[in-house]
C-alpha cells in the first residue's frame, strides 16, 4: 500500500490537506476526486474544505488543483493558495512563487506571517462568469429565487464565478438553507459561490459565504476579492478593504486605472496545522 505524507493548513479558517507531488505523483488522476471525498469528510476522514495537489509546472514554479470536499474541482482558491505559497515557501528561498491554476496564472508572495496574493483582474462579463442572463453585466439585478422570494444580486468572476447579495443583518441570513438554492440555481451553468455582505463603513465589509462544492466556509479569498470589487463599483467602499469573515481578516487592494479596476491584490494568513501521512 502507498503511503502518502500530507500537511494540513488553513487561511482564515478555510482548511485544506495539501499533498506534495513535485517529486512523485502519489494519487492516480482517475482517484483524485473519489479521494477528496473520503479525507474531506469531518468524521470519517482528516476533515477540510478541499484537497491541494502540488504538482510540476513546464513554465511556472509549480502548478495547484483544488478539488473541494464534494468531489468537484475549483478553477482557483484564494485561501489554498496562501497556504500553498506559505508552504513552498518553507523548503525553498524563494519567497514568491508563480502557480498555474485552472483560473491561469497567479502569483503570491510570503511576506511575514502574512502571503500576498496578486488576484488579476475581475470579470464582469455575465459570459465570463459565466451565467445566462439577458444583460452584459449583473450589478444590481433582480434574481427570483423559487421558494425564498427575489433578491438584488450582483456578479463577478475572480477566475470562479462569485455572486454577492448585500444585507443589513448577516444573522438573519439562513444561509444554509440559501446557500444552495442559489449555488445550483439555473441562471449559473457552472454553479456559483454565494456571499450575502454587510458594509460596515466605506473601508470594512463583513461576509458569510457559501461556496460551491464545499458548503458553509470560514473565509473565501476569490470571495472576499470579488465582494470587495462589487463594493467599490457600486461605491459603497474604497480601494483598500478589509474584509471580515468568520474565519478572520482579509485585506484586499484594488487597483484602479481611469476608474477600471485593472488588478486586486489579497493579504491575510497561512498557518499550519499538522503532518500526517495516510495509506492508499
Amino acid at each position: 500500500m502507498e503511503t502518502v505524507n500530507f500537511i494540513k493548513m488553513h487561511g482564515t479558517g478555510n482548511d485544506f490537506v495539501i499533498i506534495d507531488e513535485r517529486k512523485k505523483i502519489l494519487v492516480k488522476d482517475k482517484e483524485k476526486h473519489g479521494l477528496a471525498l473520503k479525507l474531506c469528510d469531518r468524521h470519517f476522514g482528516i476533515g477540510a474544505d478541499g484537497i491541494i495537489f502540488i504538482s510540476n509546472s513546464k513554465k511556472n514554479d509549480m502548478k495547484m488543483r483544488i478539488i473541494n470536499s464534494d468531489g468537484s474541482e475549483a478553477e482557483m482558491c484564494g485561501n489554498g493558495i496562501r497556504c500553498l505559497a506559505l508552504y513552498a515557501a518553507s523548503s525553498s528561498k524563494k519567497k514568491k512563487f508563480k502557480v498555474q491554476t485552472l483560473a491561469g496564472l497567479i502569483q503570491p508572495e510570503v511576506i511575514g506571517n502574512d502571503v500576498r496574493v496578486s488576484m488579476g483582474k475581475p470579470r464582469l462579463k455575465c459570459k465570463e462568469i459565466p451565467m445566462n442572463f439577458n444583460k452584459t453585466t449583473c450589478l444590481n439585478e433582480i434574481l427570483n429565487v423559487p421558494g425564498f422570494g427575489t433578491f438584488t444580486i450582483s456578479a463577478v468572476s475572480m477566475g470562479n464565478p462569485h455572486v454577492i447579495i448585500f444585507t443589513n443583518n448577516l444573522n438573519e441570513i439562513n444561509l444554509e438553507r440559501l446557500g444552495p438554492a442559489i449555488e445550483t440555481h439555473s441562471i449559473f451553468p457552472k454553479k456559483t459561490n454565494v456571499h450575502f455582505v454587510q458594509v460596515l463603513n466605506k473601508n470594512e465589509i463583513k461576509i458569510r459565504t457559501w461556496e460551491r462544492g464545499a458548503g458553509i466556509t470560514l473565509a473565501c479569498g476569490t470571495g472576499a476579492t470579488g465582494c470587495a470589487v462589487v463594493c467599490n463599483l457600486l461605491n459603497k467602499t474604497g480601494e483598500k478593504i478589509k474584509v471580515h469573515v468568520p474565519g478572520g481578516e482579509l485585506s484586499i487592494e484594488l487597483v484602479k486605472k481611469r476608474g477600471t479596476i485593472t488588478n486586486t491584490f489579497m493579504t491575510g494568513p497561512a498557518t499550519e496545522v499538522y503532518k500526517g501521512s495516510f495509506r492508499l
